[in-house]
């Protein structure tokens, strides 16, 4: 007798509670550049800092690319990290001007436990990396919507990094 066999075609799955970091990464929609402006990604720079001050998460880096974000944050007190992503998702696309969420971000995000400090910092990494490894900047000090600066130069910005890893 013949038995199907099921596939597991979103192996996407999402493990909360457990107090690890998550590396999340979020796309926009189709993957166009619609954090292509400066002002777009201000945008989001703003609405984050304002949900991890609503949801109390830390956040321990970030980068804002022209086409996606990622970010590296703690579980928050008030709800869970898809929380935290569903609220930016709605400020950002409002803030820049289309109504419809779906019409600016893929409906879907990755989310990656982060446990070890070796995982930290390859994520850390990674993300201040992806300017230049995109070509949008030789050095990562150079793109200004990174927490690249804050842990190269200590300096503060719009969404400045709680802590440093540990």
């Amino acid at each position: 007798m013949f038995r199907p066999m099921y596939i597991n075609r979103n192996p996407l799955e999402r493990r909360y509670g457990d107090h690890h970091l998550h590396f999340i990464t979020c796309s926009c929609h189709r993957r166009l550049p619609l954090l292509g402006s400066p002002t777009n990604r201000d945008i989001f720079l703003q609405a984050l800092n304002d949900a991890r001050t609503k949801y109390s998460f830390l956040l321990v880096g970030y980068v804002v690319m022209p086409e996606h974000v990622h970010l590296l944050v703690s579980e928050p007190e008030t709800g869970t990290p898809s929380t935290i992503m569903q609220v930016l998702k709605q400020r950002v696309s409002r803030a820049a001007g289309v109504q419809d969420d779906t019409a600016f971000w893929q409906r879907r995000f990755y989310d990656f436990n982060v446990w070890s400090r070796k995982k930290i910092f390859e994520k850390l990494h990674y993300m201040h990396m992806n300017p230049v490894k995109r070509g949008l900047v030789d050095d990562p000090g150079l793109w200004g919507w990174s927490s690249y600066r804050h842990y190269q130069f200590g300096e503060a910005g719009t969404c400045t990094p709680d802590r440093e890893p540990s």
